[in-house]
């Protein structure tokens, strides 16, 4: 079991990581049932279409209205505490959620209010807990260390998760959202032994939030190697969105795959996913990462011409398979240097805005693939996605090998990452949980 454990989380990235890590899959877990037992308990409060789609919209709402706000603040507090506090909220509303249930009183209404407060704190919650890895793990350890914490996620929330959250229902609508509540609360003990500098990691005084978030903006405009990663970043999205936002009429009308074949498609992504998220530390070690970066991106913009142009369902999965693979590397890649290029004072703001970018990506790319779908066919916005994906990596190419290797100016970043089992690294405050 303890090869089990170096293999996944090796001993040289720290006691602290390992302890963010079994935080991640545990946490996964619970969101992973409540990702199946959500939509179930909305369903089963109402028949209103609006109203099952506005309890999905509510909980990604959040994320443009606050994202860049959530940010400002992680770099303006200790962030282990507020991811604690956000965990910790996030546990007592599924647990009034679980009271409601248990007594009967349960109404739409309170599920909707519900959806929204568990965005919110998921808001603050996801965008400060993706600033501890840098403070825990040397930058040449942040490809792994993102690419385990992305196989916590495929496996707890995509697979696992999902079947466990429904299977529960069916026994009692209570027991997936007790069975939540308890894995949250868990996973804020878990961050509670992570050991970070006390405090938060700039000086405060004097600033003001709105400036905050205004330098973090002005700063990744300026630079030239996260600027060109943002760009490709929402560029993509847009082309994913439009894509996938009719992923479910595309497999029923033209791959005539049954609802489980729909299940199974979208199942392919996370297998292959979690492959190469285990094996991304022999693709770190063998392969240069600008070539990495440029092998997914070119997947990426051939994987919405073979979707455009199969009509096999086995075909489309295996296709899948390979768009997991790749996406998982891509999303590891891609958070490791921005990672690597922002001073450890900017994570949280930095991190943000690509979050914002991220979510609101796919939001414009959903809008415009229903509309370019209604016009031109089911088919139609995976050649749209082609197209824009295509230009975009054309006009970044030979960025790449610059953007790959981008590292935090030392004179913007004099702090560097906390270990818990050697002590802090030099020059960095100590380190107690």
């Amino acid at each position: 079991m303890s090869r089990v454990v170096d293999a996944i989380a090796p001993p040289r990235m720290g006691r602290s990581f390992r302890w963010l890590l079994g935080s991640s899959w545990v946490s996964n877990i619970g969101d992973g049932i409540a990702l199946a037992a959500g939509p179930l308990l909305v369903a089963s409060q109402t028949s209103n279409a609006v109203l099952v789609a506005l309890a999905a919209v509510l909980q990604r709402v959040p994320w443009l209205l606050l994202g860049l706000y959530a940010g400002a603040i992680a770099d303006r507090v200790d962030r282990r505490r507020l991811v604690m506090a956000s965990d910790a909220a996030r546990a007592v509303v599924v647990g009034i959620l679980c009271v409601a249930l248990a007594t009967g009183r349960v109404s739409i209404a309170l599920v909707l209010v519900a959806m929204l407060l568990l965005g919110v704190a998921e808001v603050f919650a996801d965008t400060t807990t993706s600033t501890l890895l840098p403070m825990l793990v040397r930058p040449d350890d942040l490809g792994v260390g993102n690419a385990r914490l992305q196989g916590s996620f495929l496996l707890a929330n995509q697979i696992v998760g999902p079947p466990l959250g429904a299977f529960l229902f069916a026994v009692g609508s209570v027991w997936p959202f007790a069975s939540q509540a308890v894995l949250v609360a868990l996973s804020v003990l878990l961050v509670a032994r992570i050991a970070t500098p006390k405090g938060p990691v700039r000086d405060v005084e004097g600033t003001h939030v709105l400036r905050d978030i205004a330098e973090g903006v002005r700063w990744l405009v300026h630079h030239d190697a996260v600027r060109t990663l943002a760009i490709v970043i929402v560029a993509f999205n847009i082309t994913w969105g439009a894509a996938w936002a009719v992923l479910v009429l595309y497999a029923l009308d033209h791959l005539h795959l049954d609802a489980v074949g729909y299940g199974l498609l979208t199942t392919a992504a996370a297998l292959g996913g979690l492959a190469s998220t285990f094996g991304y530390g022999w693709i770190e070690r063998h392969v240069d990462l600008a070539t990495v970066m440029r092998v997914c991106l070119l997947l990426e913009v051939l994987s919405h011409a073979a979707f455009a142009l199969t009509t096999s369902g086995a075909v489309a999965m295996g296709i899948m398979v390979v768009f997991g693979a790749y996406a998982f590397v891509w999303g590891a890649v891609s958070t490791s240097v921005r990672q690597r290029a922002t001073p450890m004072a900017l994570q949280g703001r930095v991190g943000s805005v690509y979050m914002v970018c991220v979510f609101g990506g796919v939001v414009i790319g959903q809008a415009l693939g229903g509309w370019i779908a209604e016009t031109w066919g089911l088919t139609a916005p995976f050649w749209f996605a082609f197209v824009g994906a295509g230009l975009t990596l054309a006009v970044v190419w030979r960025q790449l090998s610059y953007v790959a290797h981008a590292q935090a100016d030392p004179a913007e970043d004099p702090g560097v990452p906390v270990r818990d089992d050697d002590g802090p690294w030099p020059g960095v405050a100590d380190a107690t949980p």
